[in-house]
């Protein structure tokens, strides 16, 4: 008599991957209609090959996710016999030209629960819908479980350092977006390539810890800052150029340090391609058009990315800023303060609301957040900030910090 797979798969679980890992399984079709079997089948095809795109996610496959399609399930015994952390699970419901979508993130682990949201749409165009419910999913879900494993990084002990932890704590540290953050971010980054040289996403954060420090007057010496963001970006490229996040990530960097305009805005243009469900490709993608001096183009892109994240302040700042070479200084306001609402300390946000309130006269405004300007970094000039590269194509921008009092 020939044995279960399942159960034979059962008896021992599967090791993690080092990387956040998840399985998609079937949706359960609520509408009482078998028919509609094919409509839920549908959105999980579309989630999980959303998901693939991530290359720092391990994704099951469908065909080894379906085999628990139409049986009841236990999370924990699902995640051993497919070898994942996390469990994506949920339910269609069709009816009255509606379509009703829940979704559930656990950990397969601990079994707790680390997402939940309920999705209700018009039933009119059947793949339109998909396509947005399926990119609200993606870019609620990939956050929330990078976020689960960057606190079980700082909870393990420091023996089981690895490259991956440290990138997980370069990333927590990286995240907090002040001096001592990126510097912290700087140095567990460059540990973590001396564990593996040949850690692409790492190379790329790296580099982009050294870029910010040069763009925010951290730096001491800016110089080198600025080479070893080009050297680490291009390390970056020559490990993984299919990298979309790499992609990115080298995009940005070209921009701002190296002005090579026509290579950035082909490597974002190829990183969006490679994953539209990413949130720092369409944000970067934003930063090299508005560095082009392509704004309109760069508020579509910080759109887009803000579609995905909608609380990510450093999108509103890029739309602040994009706004400004448009002319739309009231627009630039808005964008200005819901990002100064969301970082009240991030100091951007005060440049591109210094400027936009100048330009429309309202002097006492443009004063104050040119103080807070000041206020942040005491030694900032106007050609300082110019020097440190990217504002070539920022003249409205300038314009209005030097009609808002800053120091040249």
């Amino acid at each position: 008599m020939r044995s279960d797979p399942g159960e034979a798969a059962s008896e021992s679980a599967l090791a993690l991957p080092d990387k956040p890992s998840i399985a998609v399984l079937p949706f359960e079709n609520m509408s009482g209609d078998p028919e509609q079997d094919y409509f839920a089948d549908g959105m999980v095809e579309e989630i999980t090959t959303a998901l693939s795109r991530f290359k720092s996610l391990f994704v099951i496959a469908r065909n080894s996710s379906f085999t628990f399609k139409g049986k009841a399930v236990d999370i924990t015994e699902v995640g051993r016999r497919l070898g994942v952390r996390y469990v994506l699970k949920g339910a269609v419901r069709k009816s009255s030209g509606k379509v009703r979508i829940t979704g559930q993130l656990v950990d397969a682990v601990t079994g707790a629960h680390i997402w939940a949201d309920r999705f209700e749409r018009d039933l009119t165009d059947i793949f339109a819908l998909q396509d947005e419910v399926t990119a609200a999913v993606v870019s609620a879900i990939q956050p929330k479980m990078l976020q689960t494993e960057i606190e079980l990084a700082t909870r393990r002990r420091p023996e089981d350092r690895t490259a991956y932890d440290l990138s997980l704590r370069a990333l927590q540290q990286y995240y907090l977006a002040t001096r001592v953050g990126f510097a912290e971010a700087m140095r567990l980054a460059h540990r973590a390539l001396e564990f593996d040289p040949r850690f692409s996403a790492v190379a790329a954060l790296a580099g982009i810890c050294h870029m910010v420090s040069v763009l925010l007057g951290y730096s001491n010496d800016p110089q080198f800052d600025r080479k070893e963001a080009i050297r680490l970006f291009r390390l970056a490229l020559s490990i993984d150029d299919g990298d979309p996040d790499v992609l990115a990530v080298a995009a940005v960097i070209s921009a701002f340090m190296v002005g090579d305009s026509e290579a950035s805005i082909e490597m974002a243009d190829r990183a969006v391609a490679l994953n539209p469900n990413s949130w720092i490709t369409w944000h970067n993608r934003g930063h090299v058009y508005r560095v082009a001096g392509l704004p309109a183009e760069a508020v579509r892109s910080f759109e887009r990315a803000n579609r995905l994240s909608p609380v990510a302040y450093l999108t509103f700042e890029g739309i602040g800023m994009a706004l400004i070479e448009l002319g739309r200084f009231d627009e630039a306001i808005v964008a200005g303060k819901k990002a100064q609402r969301q970082n009240p300390s991030h100091l951007p946000t005060y440049r591109c609301l210094a400027s936009a309130f100048a330009h429309l006269g309202r002097v006492a405004e443009a004063r104050e957040a040119a103080s807070r300007v000041l206020e942040l970094d005491p030694a900032f000039t106007i050609s300082g900030w110019i020097g440190r590269g990217g504002k070539s194509n920022s003249k409205l921008l300038i314009e209005g910090l030097r009609k808002a009092g800053l120091p040249e």
